[in-house]
C-alpha cells in the first residue's frame, strides 16, 4: 500500500511562500533543492522544466512548495466549492488565537466559524491566493 510522502503546492515566488508558511505557521524548512534536466521535465511533462523546491515541516507532513520555470498560466481557484480548487488543512489548538496573531496583510475569508459538526474552521489565502483551511477540533 502507498504511503503519503508530501503536499505540493505550487508557487511563483518561492522565497515569499516560504516566508509566509515559517511566519504564520512557524513551519521550519526541512530541505531546499533544485531539479531539472530531461527526466524531470518528461516527468511533470513541462518542457525544460525547472522546479525551485523548499520542503517545510507541517507537524509530520511534508509541504512542498515549488516554483517552475517557465511559469504556468495561475490555476488557484477562489472558492471552494469550484469544480478543480484545492486547499491544504492545518489544525492548531486554539483557531481564535491564531487568527487574532495573523499578520495584517494575510487574507481571510471570514473569521471564525463554528460547523454543524462542531469543528471550528476559517480559511486563509497565502500570498499566491491558494487556499489554507486552519482548524480546530
Amino acid at each position: 500500500m502507498p504511503t503519503a510522502h508530501h503536499v505540493g503546492v505550487t508557487v511563483a515566488d518561492l522565497d515569499r511562500a516560504v516566508e509566509f508558511y515559517q511566519d504564520v505557521f512557524d513551519f521550519p524548512v526541512l530541505a531546499e533543492f533544485s531539479v531539472s534536466g530531461e527526466a524531470f521535465s518528461t516527468g511533470v511533462d513541462v518542457p525544460n522544466a525547472t522546479g525551485q523546491f523548499a520542503h517545510l515541516d507541517a507537524d509530520g507532513v511534508r509541504l512542498e512548495l515549488v516554483e517552475y520555470d517557465p511559469e504556468g498560466e495561475t490555476a488557484h481557484a477562489e472558492r471552494v466549492n469550484q469544480p478543480g480548487a484545492k486547499h491544504v488543512g492545518f489544525e492548531v489548538e486554539n483557531l481564535d488565537d491564531f487568527y487574532r496573531a495573523l499578520p495584517e496583510q494575510v487574507t481571510t475569508l471570514s473569521a471564525p466559524q463554528t460547523t454543524e459538526s462542531g469543528t471550528r474552521i476559517c480559511f486563509v489565502q497565502d500570498p499566491e491566493g491558494n487556499l489554507v483551511e486552519v482548524l480546530e477540533t
